[in-house]
């Protein structure tokens, strides 16, 4: 057996099968309804109930009690912050992620701020979720074990990293009972907790007023807002799984509007409830924390005293374990989302185009690879404390948020539509109250930590800038090739040199599109050999990517396009006299593909030679290496050691070819 049929055969075993592009059905089998996508993306915001009302309760100190008005403040928060982007849903029914709307709504730099930040916040959602649930394995464990927590966490993201390679679909479905067992193990919890202490409604109400009371008489009303304030803030991650919907609405099941506004409401009600529930509980059962142990693990233990004991260490073990699973499936928000992102700004020329990319599993690997591997290296810096990463989380989250609002607030009032003014309402009081938040965390966690996370954002926008600045000066040089291009073709038809009839060989041109680039490289063929070739074939592989891959309609159109733009290269060749045929495909995987047509080609023109014409920079450096396609040249390497021959053409674009 070769080599290369082991590694195809281990690439399947690990990654799946690859799909079929002329599947009707394919975007219907790898979407998800609302329930899988409650699973999928809104399992982010429910996760946070492990560590945000957690760290939210710890902030208050010795004021428990005001944990209550918190409570309050995150079901309010919750319902405008949902209710703002159902209407986002409705106004960006194939995708309204804060990128796209802060693109189309304010303008691209704005876009580009947005885009930083929620790349930032995906890494750190991975991060944290994966850490957080760390944290739950090892409350079960005895402290010998806990140096093993960082080794875990970091496996846990690679494991996460391979499972969303394989596809979407596939990596929510192995989650779907773990997050229901924790929706039940919590909702027992919380009703438990609650149920106990009704009969002590009076006592609780009296310790809860005077807790209070003794709050203002030592920090005074200034103090305890500000306390309230930084308690409301080291949980504001809770709300990130709101801005994944809305950007997920691509893996949604058609209807996907309708559907993504049932998955809003499922994930806005759980969260609200099981974040309102678990303060509550933590407040009457006045819970402290324990060292190695998450204060859920506290609470339950504390429920299940009195239970029998393998029935309460079974409960605790359950929820722990499901908590645990939950974790990782928030961060699938990260993987399903932040590649997302990335393909998008890839698109828009913000980052190279090899992150719109997709695989033959149909997923932004490149896009999944780094930010798998940027996650693991904050949880390595960070030791995995889930105390450090909560400080770097949150900002990003809430200045998406006011962008989008902000976007939304002018649009309803450029557009005036029908009930204009409820939009605007809607969105007006979203805006008053993310920007609120924004301002209050920038102020109160700048100097922890969270200038860190403002540092990333503004490096990643610095770099985005630089990239696009790039591909906008190639794109310019570019044109030039494209430039009279009728004109090119008749100088150059005239010069053709054909060989004897009967005697030439077969030329097969690997081309892009009917271009610039294509043409001067086919007129090239016979300048540099002479009276050699009297045949072509024209080879042209359409790339099916982030962009193309909307919709069966979309799929079809690409198909249309490269058959036309072979049509014409074929017209060319034959008004040049030789004989002329095309052959073209369309793929994810544009480097096999075009081997795979080779190889079958070979077979028919034995003699032929491979042609590819490639672009050449007078400066050449480690960008312009990155940031464009060198496919031809992993091409020319494949082939020569098949023995086939194959000539690159360089291309000046720095100057206008004659």
């Amino acid at each position: 057996m070769s080599r290369q049929s082991i590694g195809a055969r281990l690439r399947t075993w690990v990654f799946g099968r690859p799909r079929d592009l002329n599947d009707r059905t394919l975007l219907h089998k790898i979407s998800l309804v609302a329930v899988l996508a409650w699973v999928g993306l809104g399992a982010d915001g429910l996760s946070s109930s492990c560590y945000g009302p957690e760290e939210t309760y710890k902030a208050l100190g010795a004021y428990p009690a005001l944990a209550l008005f918190i409570a309050f403040a995150c079901v309010g928060t919750i319902a405008v912050i949902c209710a703002s982007y159902r209407q986002i849903i409705e106004l960006f029914p194939t995708g309204g992620g804060g990128y796209l709307v802060a693109s189309k709504l304010l303008g691209s730099r704005a876009g580009l701020v947005s885009g930083s930040a929620l790349l930032v916040d995906y890494v750190l959602t991975i991060s944290i979720s994966v850490a957080s649930g760390g944290d739950a394995l090892f409350s079960l464990l005895s402290a010998d074990y806990h140096q093993w927590k960082l080794p875990f966490i970091c496996g846990g993201i690679a494991f996460m990293t391979l499972i969303n390679l394989r596809g979407v679909r596939e990596s929510v479905l192995m989650w779907a009972p773990v997050f229901f067992t924790f929706l039940a193990t919590h909702a027992v919890a919380i009703l438990i907790a609650i149920g106990l202490h009704l009969s002590e409604f009076t006592s609780v109400t009296e310790r809860t007023s005077g807790q209070i009371e003794l709050a203002h008489a030592e920090l005074g009303l200034g103090g305890m807002f500000l306390l309230l304030l930084r308690a409301f803030s080291v949980g504001a991650g809770t709300y990130t799984g709101i801005e994944a919907v809305s950007n997920g609405l691509p893996v949604l099941r058609e209807p996907q509007v309708e559907t993504g506004k049932r998955t809003m409401t499922l994930m806005g009600l759980s969260l609200a409830i099981t974040v309102f529930g678990l303060l509550l509980a933590y407040m009457l059962v006045n819970v402290e924390p324990v060292e190695g142990k998450t204060l859920n693990a506290v609470l339950f233990e504390s429920i299940t005293a009195g239970w029998p004991a393998w029935l309460g260490d079974g409960f605790v073990l359950v929820s722990l374990l499901s908590a645990t699973a939950l974790l990782f499936i928030a961060a699938q928000a990260g993987f399903l989302d932040g590649p997302r992102v990335l393909a998008n700004m890839a698109q828009d020329r913000w980052f190279p185009s090899r992150f719109a990319t997709l695989s033959d599993r149909f997923v932004a690997r490149n896009g999944i690879l780094l930010m798998g591997v940027a996650a693991l290296a904050v949880v390595v810096v960070t030791d995995g404390i889930v105390g450090v990463l909560v400080i770097l989380y949150s900002i990003n989250v809430f200045l998406t948020f006011t962008l989008s609002q902000l976007g939304m607030c002018v649009h309803w009032i450029k557009v005036r539509r029908p009930r204009w003014r409820h939009g605007l309402l809607v969105n007006g009081l979203g805006l008053i109250v993310t920007s609120s938040i924004l301002v209050a965390l920038c102020a109160i966690k700048f100097f922890e930590g969270g200038w860190i996370t403002l540092a990333a954002t503004a490096g990643i926008v610095l770099l985005a800038s630089y990239v696009r600045r790039h591909y906008a000066h190639s794109a310019r040089l570019i044109r030039r090739l494209d430039a009279d291009l009728d004109a090119l073709t008749c100088a150059e038809r005239e010069s053709i040199a054909l060989p004897e009839p009967g005697h030439g060989r077969t030329a097969i041109l690997l081309c892009n599109g009917f271009n610039g680039l294509g043409v001067r490289t086919y007129f090239s063929i016979f300048r540099m050999f002479p009276r050699t070739f009297d045949r072509c074939v024209f080879v042209h592989v359409g790339a099916v990517d982030a962009g193309s891959f909307k919709g069966a309609a979309e799929i079809e159109r690409l198909r249309e396009s490269t058959d036309e733009q072979m049509r014409r290269f074929v017209e060319l060749g034959r008004n040049c006299g030789l004989q002329a045929e095309a052959a073209s495909a369309i793929s994810t995987e544009v480097y096999e593909s075009l081997l795979e047509i080779v190889e079958k080609l070979r077979l028919t023109h034995p003699d032929g030679v491979v042609f590819a014409g490639q672009l050449s920079f007078q400066r050449e450096t480690f960008w312009t290496r990155w940031l464009h396609n060198y496919i031809v040249f992993a091409m020319q390497r494949e082939l020569c050691r098949q023995g086939v021959p194959f000539v690159i053409i360089p291309i000046n674009v720095d100057q206008k070819a004659a």
